[in-house]
């Protein structure tokens, strides 16, 4: 029993998005609790986004910059999937494939007991076993999600539903060289368990199929509901401005806009939103970070709005803003995190996937009924305006949204609960604490 209680060496290596590195470093924090030692790694610019580490923690916390080689057309400082548009992804990949040889020395040089990795780095699993070093895949995804995703179950959807959800590009090497169902196969195969960020109460059933499909024990490690978001929410200045704005608002009369980190929006998508938040008539606030539409039109939207809404170019406090009175609800793409963060103040949302998992996450929380889905066209898949319009008022409406605001709020009580999500994590803690490595020098 004494060996069990001497402290571990844990490397994290997640992938260079934020939606990967924020639930990761939520993660590395539960595990620094307990005493034990982290190395979490990942790009200079990245590591200078995180929040910082409590003082606590810091003596326990190592953040690790490991330099992103040179590629070719791959800006300069794109570091994140956030600095860059969807077609030059595939070039991230290979800039972070780069990394391995300067990893592989830092795990020469330090021997941890264990490494926990991304979907992305298929490279690293034969060279962890070589050093000794026990790996766990940790996906940030859903247990539904990661299932389907690889799953012939998902063939029996309709061709351009399985289109829509996980585009062909999945399967095909990109220029990174490999695919990303080629990376995810090799890392679930090279690890130990698989780390999933959910828990039973909430996806007892999907967690127990992706037992049976990747042959790996799985291990809910809670949802990581976050205590504190990137560097930037501590500029008051920014969140001072919304609040006032936010204030002056009914309360539960505005929608917040925002889709993620990943999601750009063609032109007629940009286009029949706009058109649908008009036709609605409620005030939003809409964080629109990666879009290729002029400013121009920006300003016509917001000016037809009759003052009714800001458009926000950088990044907002998500958190802070779900928690307003004023929100009554969420127009999200459904990414597991931004769902996650709803739910655990109990906002309810209004559905509009638009890539991967999210179409699935988006159907569990219809299911659940804490949220509408915008309908979309069966032959082609498109929304339009009206549909949009018709989706906000079904939440935000007072007699239409009750169902959906008080399932959200029942939810709330699952999500937010911070004693549940940190059993889970203590259980994750205990089973590497039982499993150490024999680490031979």
């Amino acid at each position: 029993m004494a060996e069990q209680r001497e402290k571990l060496h844990i490397v994290l290596f997640p992938w260079l998005a934020f939606g990967h590195i924020g639930p990761f470093f939520e993660l590395a924090k539960l595990i620094a609790q307990k005493g034990h030692k982290i190395s979490f790694i990942s790009t200079p610019r990245n590591i200078h986004r995180l929040p910082k580490v409590p003082e606590n923690l810091q003596p326990l916390v190592d953040l690790i910059e490991l330099p992103l080689p040179r590629v070719d057309k791959l800006p300069e400082n794109a570091e994140a999937t956030v600095d860059i548009p969807k077609h030059i992804i595939p070039y991230l990949k290979l800039a972070f494939d780069g990394l391995e040889q300067p990893l592989t020395k830092f795990l020469e040089r330090c021997k941890p007991h264990w490494i926990i990795y991304d979907f992305a780095p298929y490279w690293l699993p034969p060279i962890s076993s070589k050093l000794g070093i026990s790996c766990i895949f940790f996906s940030i995804f859903s247990a539904s999600g990661l299932y389907l995703f690889l799953d012939d179950y998902t063939r029996k959807a309709s061709e351009s539903e399985l289109n829509t959800w996980f585009p062909e590009d999945h399967y095909e090497a990109n220029e990174s060289g490999v695919s990303d169902v080629f990376r995810l196969l090799r890392i679930s195969n090279g690890a130990q368990v698989i780390a999933i960020r959910t828990c039973m109460e909430i996806e007892g059933e999907p967690l127990k199929l992706c037992e049976s499909i990747y042959k790996r024990s799985m291990i809910p490690v809670g949802l990581l509901t976050p205590s504190l978001q990137f560097s930037e929410d501590s500029n008051d200045e920014n969140w001072n401005t919304i609040r006032n704005w936010l204030d002056k608002q009914e309360k539960g009369s505005v929608i917040y806009i925002a889709f993620g980190s990943e999601v750009t929006l063609s032109d007629e998508n940009f286009t029949e939103i706009t058109m649908g938040i008009e036709m609605s008539g409620f005030p939003f606030f809409w964080v629109l970070k990666k879009q290729n539409t002029s400013s121009v039109e920006l300003q016509d939207m917001v000016g037809n709005n009759s003052g009714k809404g800001i458009v926000w170019r950088t990044w907002a406090p998500q958190m802070r803003i779900l928690s307003h009175k004023s929100i009554g609800g969420f127009l999200t793409h459904c990414g597991w995190s931004s769902v996650i963060e709803s739910l655990q103040i109990g906002c309810p949302l209004v559905l509009l996937p638009f890539q991967n998992e999210q179409f699935i996450v988006a159907r569990l929380m219809e299911e659940k009924k804490v949220g509408f889905k915008v309908q979309r066209s069966e032959d082609e898949g498109k929304f339009t305006r009206d549909s949009l319009a018709n989706a906000l008022r079904s939440v935000m409406l007072e007699e239409e949204g009750k169902t959906y605001r008080n399932q959200a709020e029942e939810m709330s009580k699952l999500f937010g609960n911070k004693e549940l999500h940190k059993k889970y994590a203590d259980e994750f803690v205990d089973y590497m604490e039982t499993h150490r490595p024999i680490i031979k020098n």
